[in-house]
């Protein structure tokens, strides 16, 4: 059987009360092979929700490789072109309850066996992985359009790129030693949940008061 997204870290004590538990944005990645849109539903996995939307806002998966790519199964990706971005996110998430199954299309979090090991790595379901859902994977998005974008990402390095190198090295690493691999460009806030729609002023503005959590580098165990 497939080996589970993996991941390593140091746990971020995340107040509940700073994370939103409702609303939806929506992220369009500008990739190599095309454009793809996540949909996240924050009442799915409230917490990862808010880790990948501060993630987004921080540039993090601008010019990040696919690192791990198994047809059939899923891409991962979610470690830095840049080591000092990685190290900036480091630190780990609490989990959420799996409100949402691993099945096609679906977004989420990698992690190691341990609790509450989350970072900023993500994976997107290729087929039904819904074996996961026991392991505490919990999905907090899904590929609203171009899943075929998705399918196009190559898949010739498979499980070859060292998490570890990347990690330490960033893209000098992938681009010297993996030529075929393809990347993010850009990962942007098309719906942004958080922000006031200027055309009802009377909404009430959700300001982030959060420090930047931090996250580490999801690690294969």
């Amino acid at each position: 059987s497939q080996q589970a997204p993996g991941e390593t870290g140091d746990v971020e004590p995340l107040m509940n009360a700073n994370v939103p538990n409702s609303g939806q944005f929506e992220v369009e990645f500008d990739t190599t092979v095309g454009k793809f849109s996540i949909e996240v539903n924050r009442e799915w996995a409230p917490v990862g929700a808010h880790r990948f939307y501060q993630l987004v806002k921080d540039g993090f998966y601008d010019e990040c490789g696919f690192f791990r790519v198994v047809p059939g199964f899923m891409v991962q990706f979610g470690l830095a072109a840049d080591p000092a971005l990685t190290a900036k996110w480091k630190r780990e998430i609490p989990d959420d309850p799996v409100v949402k199954s691993n099945t096609r299309g679906y977004v989420t979090f990698a992690k190691t066996g341990a609790p509450n090991s989350r970072t900023a790595q993500v994976f997107i379901n290729y087929g039904d992985n819904s074996r996961l859902d026991a392991d505490q994977f919990a999905p907090f998005g899904r590929v609203t359009s171009g899943m075929d974008v998705v399918e196009k990402i190559n898949a010739a390095h498979g499980e070859q790129p060292n998490q570890g190198a990347i990690t330490s090295q960033g893209n000098s690493y992938l681009k010297g030693n993996f030529p075929q691999l393809d990347y993010v460009n850009t990962a942007t806030l098309v719906v942004d949940d958080l922000v006031v729609d200027q055309t009802r002023p009377d909404d009430q503005v959700v300001e982030e008061t959060d420090a930047p959590a931090e996250t580490s580098p999801p690690q294969e165990q």
